[in-house]
């Protein structure tokens, strides 16, 4: 079964790209129950984790947990 990755927006290019042309950014993928990451220019760095751990990322990025790092 092929993966198939998400972009942060329905168009092929993200609004919140860190380059002019929209390529650069983070794509999620759900496969055999687990959630995959990865970097749209660096598409072989996999890294993999749980539904759980990533809502506990996102509910602390909502917090702004992570702001100091932006």
């Amino acid at each position: 079964m092929e993966i198939q990755w998400r972009r942060s927006s329905k168009s092929s290019k993200s609004s919140k790209s860190s380059n002019a042309e929209g390529s650069d950014c983070l794509e999620l993928a759900e496969h055999e129950g687990e959630i995959l990451l990865r970097e749209s220019d660096r598409p072989d760095v996999v890294v993999r984790t749980s539904h759980a751990k990533l809502r506990a990322f996102l509910g602390g990025a909502k917090e702004g947990e992570f702001d100091d790092l932006a």
